[in-house]
């Protein structure tokens, strides 16, 4: 099982004030810390306009200078919001990347959620899906071939003849490609098409079980074309995870930081996917309570208790890797220390259980 780590650039507007630049300096010593520890990716998400969520227009930018600064964590794009990108663009940066990084980087897409992002580029929110399935065709053209005629609604490409996509990456055929998914339509897309599939960090467990085996079914369909993606079949699952010595402190130390984070998906931000997923007993819009959560949905507590969820996950979906997120509400210090015992108590956990008995 891999470990990675979703870093949003959201800013702590009590200790990065406006307009939070210093939000970028933070994420990136984190993003040090991480790679230092042993995680396995260093996810990086696209967002645009909001002073309340994260700050990171280009996520090809970061990861170029990323590429310099970091050894060996991998740079995984959580995500590429498809609809607002130029899928050439994509293909071409997600090929240069690679090269620069070394064969690190694992590219992850989406169809977005948030509708004022969509606005400001003047795009239709409602259309998002459709533009989103137009473009997969087109990246998956580039990927497997270097070349792609389409003339389709959305968008138009035209590289063909004496003329192919450069740079080609390390990476062989291409690098990892991940589908961000929760409503039946994403997930079954994921699927079809031979994606990895990324889940959601508000989903409660029992909905996720439903949505792997709503992949798993349409991945059977998918192509003998499709299963040469080397993220085929993988299954990355987001949680909250904060730990500390005992359950008590992890409480103590995550509560107020992450129920304000939470307040904030009820303001009607999450007008897309994550609206679907929010619902139902023990999910975020059914109370902010800590315990219901962490009943739930979330990870935090001793590195033994997040060590049991995280097995318990694991029998539940099966799923191959496991992407941490937490809040800038606790404070960097608290954040690097929730991850030191993570990667020094947890991990080695869970890593020993899985290797086979001699």
């Amino acid at each position: 099982m891999e470990f990675g780590i979703l870093f949003t650039s959201q800013p702590h507007k009590d200790r990065e004030p406006y307009p939070h630049r210093d939000v970028h300096q933070r994420v990136t010593e984190e993003i040090m810390t991480a790679d230092r520890l042993g995680f396995d990716c260093a996810w990086l998400a696209e967002h645009h306009f909001s002073t309340e969520y994260g700050i990171m227009p280009d996520v090809w930018v970061y990861a170029g200078y990323l590429a310099a600064l970091t050894k060996r964590i991998k740079l995984g794009m959580a995500v590429v919001t498809l609809p607002l990108a130029n899928p050439v663009r994509t293909v071409e940066n997600a090929g240069f990347v690679d090269i620069l990084s070394g064969g690190r980087v694992v590219l992850g897409v989406g169809s977005g959620y948030r509708k004022y992002e969509f606005d400001g580029f003047g795009l239709n929110f409602e259309a998002r899906r459709d533009m989103q399935e137009e473009a997969l065709e087109i990246v998956l053209d580039l990927l497997r071939t270097g070349r792609s005629a389409h003339n389709g609604k959305h968008f138009t490409v035209d590289i063909s003849g004496d003329y192919q996509l450069l740079p080609q990456p390390l990476q062989r055929p291409y690098p990892p490609l991940f589908l961000a998914g929760a409503t039946d339509r994403s997930i079954a897309t994921a699927g079809r098409l031979g994606f990895g599939l990324m889940l959601s960090t508000l989903t409660p467990f029992a909905t996720l079980a439903k949505q792997v085996a709503h992949y798993r079914a349409n991945l059977e369909t998918a192509s003998k074309e499709a299963r040469t993606n080397p993220a085929f079949g993988q299954i990355d699952i987001a949680r909250w995870v904060y730990v500390a010595e005992t359950d008590a402190k992890a409480k103590r130390e995550s509560e107020a930081g992450l129920l304000r984070h939470l307040k904030h998906f009820f303001g009607g931000h999450q007008a897309g996917y994550l609206g679907q997923v929010t619902q139902g007993e023990g999910s975020v819009t059914s109370g902010l309570d800590y315990d219901m959560l962490a009943r739930s949905t979330i990870m935090h507590g001793s590195p033994t208790s997040v060590a049991a969820r995280i097995a318990e996950l694991k029998e539940m979906t099966r799923c191959t890797s496991l992407m941490l997120h937490y809040p800038p509400w606790y404070g960097t210090e608290r954040a690097k220390a929730s991850l030191e015992l993570f990667a020094q108590e947890v991990m080695p956990r869970i890593r020993s259980a899985a290797k086979p008995a001699k």
